[in-house]
């Protein structure tokens, strides 16, 4: 064990933010922290980091065990260049090289004793180099800054020049070389693009210590961490797994916790009853007894109602008016910033009901097309043509069509006056918006709730293709789950940029990867296209280098014909785990029917052959239909 957090409460003020924070983390445990925003999780960790002194309750981290925590949002104040900066954490290190330098310089003029002396000083600083791997610090804290994104160019960058994203990754870079026994990370993938969280991801699964990790990245959860600890209304509960288990277990967990209370509310309404009855008899012995069990009742330990899971509210996302199959059509697309080119030679076409996910590096131009498609920007060259009755609904990263001086129900009521009180209630108490929360300023809201009242005007417009630039930025887990549900049921067109890949798991059934300047077509959710991504840029490499003239159709045409080959084999998979569910059925049928004939009724011993080959049966009929439950969810 390697941290241990026993019994650790916070208040601020009259909030009280951390009631009973109990748990321990192993070497080498990789454990992620969930709740919704403002449940504690920041403040844990800086209690955690000895930042903030904890109200009562003891942090002890082993003895000679370092530590590292990266806060959520840390910038570096510094001059110094970006890899300068990275490489002063190892200073020591360094210090060392110039200590052995200087004792290799002395030994040329040194003989007999002294020289010896020297010599195993030298070797005394060269084998801590060594265990320092200081020969290899340098390329190391390289590979960790082009692992995070940063390109050759920007190491000589100073850091007063990088913007808050571009320091918050320079200081995990910091904290990566130094290379502490526990690492705690405070939502690390914030401003990492796809590639780089990928890298992150492998860096944590294979580092050598102990990570403990806060993240709304459900597919980061799902790829690093063992343990999941989750902090709601103040106190942590311990769930081995990683996140998607984690839920399971947890909606398991509330299920049996509403029984229990369930059960007990049952239990005191009939000992009320009876109470009642007793009194009602008006006699010694009677209410001597009734006096007895309300002892009782008094001293039962009351079990608290478990608090309604949100993500059990249902969206539902439908456009009003049904668009033509063709929703979109671009050719030959092409736009350039400053002399650099985006993108080019861009031909997309989307159909009706089609949810595309845009992905690619950061800077490389998938929030620019969503503007061009939305009408915000103009393009350089090509043309887009929108199919009969398309509506087009726009989700910004920067929630520009919300009014700062609004309340949240008049952002709302200004826009849709034909909507009554009630409607317009309802409607927000959806994205969670309850009570006299409707009535406030719009511009007093965190980034988060900006995004739901954004949503909301969303989903009361008449759109049937929704654009959408990174819609679960600022979202806690619950409102994100809440969102993909309403995403996945919309029957509309859906053309979304987004860094979180769980959300385009679910959600997307197509992806544009912007590589090189192209878009590559993926017909599949994200899982697909980590499976193919690979091939997809071996053949776009051979069309660049060659000039073979394979053209991005036939390449999605590739990609098309091994999806469809996936499809009719799992089609026939299907049919043959059908096939199989349907003779085992058979065959228990003829089964019963033979130990039901009287004509069998006295040979003991074929019966117990028959029920014997009839439990097989069944056995293998649950087993087949697992596997068709299985085959199901995949189609």
């Amino acid at each position: 064990m390697i941290l241990s957090v026993s019994h650790v409460k916070k208040a601020f003020l009259e909030d009280e933010v951390l009631k009973e924070a109990s748990f321990h983390i192993e070497d080498r445990g990789r454990v992620g922290l969930v709740g919704v925003n403002g449940a504690g999780k920041s403040t844990l960790f800086k209690i955690i980091a000895g930042l903030m002194e904890p109200d009562s309750g003891l942090v002890t981290l082993q003895k000679d065990r370092t530590m590292g925590y990266l806060a959520q949002h840390e910038e570096l104040s510094s001059n110094e260049a970006v890899l300068a900066e990275v490489l002063s954490t190892r200073r020591d290190v360094f210090e060392t090289e110039q200590r052995m330098r200087d004792l290799e310089h002395a030994m040329k003029d040194a003989s007999g004793e002294a020289l010896e002396n020297l010599l195993r000083q030298h070797s005394a600083l060269q084998e801590a180099f060594e265990k320092e791997n200081g020969y290899a610090v340098e390329s190391e804290a390289v590979g960790v800054l082009k692992g995070l994104g940063f390109t050759e160019e920007s190491f000589t960058l100073p850091m007063n020049v990088l913007s808050g994203g571009e320091k918050t990754r320079v200081a995990l870079a910091r904290l990566l070389l130094t290379k502490p026994d526990l690492l705690l990370l405070d939502e690390p993938t914030n401003h990492l693009d796809i590639h780089a969280m990928e890298w992150l991801e492998t860096y944590l699964m294979n580092y050598p210590g102990a990570v403990f990790v806060i993240s709304h990245d459900r597919y980061f959860l799902d790829r690093t961490v063992r343990v999941i600890i989750d902090l709601t209304q103040g106190v942590t509960s311990v769930y081995q797994g990683n996140y998607s288990e984690f839920i399971v277990k947890k909606r398991a967990v509330w299920t049996a916790r509403i029984r229990e209370y369930e059960k007990q509310q049952r239990e005191i309404r009939h000992q009320e009853e009876v109470i009642a009855k007793l009194r009602s008899f008006n006699r010694e012995k009677s209410i001597k007894r009734a006096q007895s069990r309300e002892h009782l009742l008094e001293r039962m330990e009351r079990i608290e109602k478990p608090t309604e899971e949100r993500d059990e509210m249902i969206l539902r996302l439908t456009p009003n008016v049904t668009s033509g199959n063709d929703v979109l059509m671009i050719e030959d697309l092409a736009k350039s910033f400053s002399g650099r080119t985006l993108f080019s030679d861009v031909n997309i076409d989307v159909k009706r009901g089609e949810h595309i996910a845009l992905i690619g590096d950061n800077g490389t131009g998938k929030t620019t097309l969503l503007r061009i498609i939305a009408g915000q920007e103009r393009a350089d060259r090509g043309s887009l043509t929108f199919g009969t009755n398309v509506f087009v609904a726009y989700f910004d990263q920067e929630h520009m069509d919300l009014h700062p001086e609004k309340s949240i129900f008049s952002e709302i009521q200004d826009e849709h006056p034909a909507m009554n009180n009630t409607e317009i209630r309802n409607m927000l108490a959806a994205f969670l918006f309850t009570g006299d929360d409707v009535y406030k300023r719009v511009g007093e809201l965190s980034g988060g709730e900006q995004s739901r009242v954004a949503l909301a005007k969303l989903m009361l417009s008449d759109a049937n293709l929704l654009i959408l630039d990174e819609p679960t930025n600022h979202l806690d887990m619950t409102s994100r789950e809440i969102l993909e549900n309403a995403v996945i049921s919309y029957e509309g067109t859906v053309i979304c940029v987004s860094h979180d890949r769980y959300f385009i798991n679910r959600t997307a059934d197509r992806i544009l990867e912007l590589y090189g300047g192209r878009f590559l077509n993926y017909i599949g959710n994200y899982d697909y296209y980590t499976e193919k991504n690979e091939l997809f840029h071996t053949l776009f490499a051979e069309k660049e280098e060659k000039k073979s003239g394979v053209s991005e159709g036939s390449l999605d045409w590739k990609l098309k014909k091994e999806e469809d080959a996936r499809k009719r084999k799992a089609e026939n998979e299907l049919k043959r785990a059908e096939q199989a569910v349907t003779d085992l059925e058979d065959k228990i049928r003829v089964l019963d029917e033979t130990m039901a004939d009287p004509a069998n009724a006295t040979d003991a011993e074929k019966l117990i052959a028959l029920q014997k080959e009839k439990t097989m049966a069944e056995e293998a009929l649950t087993e087949a239909l697992a596997l068709w439950e299985e085959l199901m969810q995949n189609m």
